[in-house]
């Protein structure tokens, strides 16, 4: 196990090897991020209303 002094110069030089987003790609991922999850979100919506219909059908609730 390496020292703790050694382990944070190992960090160190690991953190320098990051290549970090620009703010156009952070911007850019976002925007995708919450376009997936509207989307996500209505399909969700959508098959919970076609289960919640098809159940009340099968237990004659609908009528």
């Amino acid at each position: 196990m390496a020292r703790p002094i050694e382990f944070l110069k190992q960090v160190k030089t690991e953190v320098k090897k990051v290549t970090w987003p620009t703010r156009k790609e952070t911007t850019q991922s976002t925007i995708a991020v919450f376009i997936m999850v509207v989307i996500a979100a209505v399909f969700l919506f959508l098959a919970d209303q076609v289960l919640a219909f098809i159940v009340r059908f099968i237990l004659g609730l609908g009528a």
